[in-house]
């Protein structure tokens, strides 16, 4: 077995899956589903109350980066954002074990259009990436996060188009990682923002937010695809494991 081979395996860790459920993890799911909709109700919205040019006038999140790119940029801004927002409002759905057991075929629909909203942003993501207001660092960051998004979409469903139930449930924990981004962008920006002034260091807002906004291309998905990668494990999914 080649060394690229054992790396890209997925490894089934248990025959018998580990049924979710507890307090815990109703407070999870819940964080999850709040926190989404109040990241698209602040975030992704406004976009709709306003053109790019008065929101730009506003500092508005990236209006003030779009509002003089090519009309294809602007709408492929729009795209990954409705996309974008989707996806976090349904993504939660799919997890959602009562409605996969009583109802299967409204969590198949759920699933469809959460997978078509995930496509589109993403292809959305590829196109507006190389004007990220973040530069190089934004193009590598958020370009490879939006290959990532399609790529684990398109696993998720080639999973249970073959039948593989545990493997779409891996993939689609993966995905919606991934789809979480969107909130732990926004939850590490100020975080970062503020950085300097608990490590007592001098602090400028044009300066920090320069730094912080350096850091979240990455940061905002990372740390996100770990976690699921432990969830998987944890659920007796097949997960994935470096060679030793």
């Amino acid at each position: 077995m080649t060394l690229v081979t054992r790396l890209i395996e997925p490894v089934r860790t248990a025959p018998a899956l580990a049924r979710p459920g507890g307090i815990r993890s109703r407070i999870g799911w819940t964080f999850v589903v709040l926190t989404a909709i109040a990241i698209v109700a602040y975030s992704a919205v406004p976009y709709f109350t306003a053109t790019l040019a008065d929101l730009a006038g506003d500092d508005v999140g990236l209006a003030p980066t779009y509002a003089a790119a090519p009309p294809f940029v602007q709408g492929a801004l729009y795209v990954h954002i409705v996309g974008g927002a989707i996806a976090l409002v349904a993504g939660p759905l799919q997890f959602w074990r009562g409605l996969r057991t009583r109802a299967p075929r409204a969590h198949r629909w759920i699933g469809r259009v959460y997978l078509g909203a995930v496509a589109i942003g993403g292809v959305g993501g590829l196109i507006i990436a190389p004007s990220s207001p973040a530069g190089y660092v934004g193009f590598f960051g958020f370009g490879a996060l939006a290959v990532l998004w399609l790529v684990t979409g398109w696993r998720a469903y080639r999973a249970i188009r073959r039948g593989d139930v545990p493997g779409h449930r891996a993939w689609m924990i993966r995905n919606y990682a991934l789809t979480y981004s969107g909130v732990t962008l926004r939850i590490w920006l100020p975080l970062l923002l503020l950085a300097p002034l608990v490590m007592g260091q001098p602090w400028e807002f044009d300066t920090a937010f320069a730094n912080a906004y350096a850091a979240v291309p990455f940061l905002c998905w990372l740390p996100n695809l770990v976690f699921a990668e432990w969830l998987i494990r944890r659920r007796g999914l097949p997960s994935y494991r470096l060679p030793v």
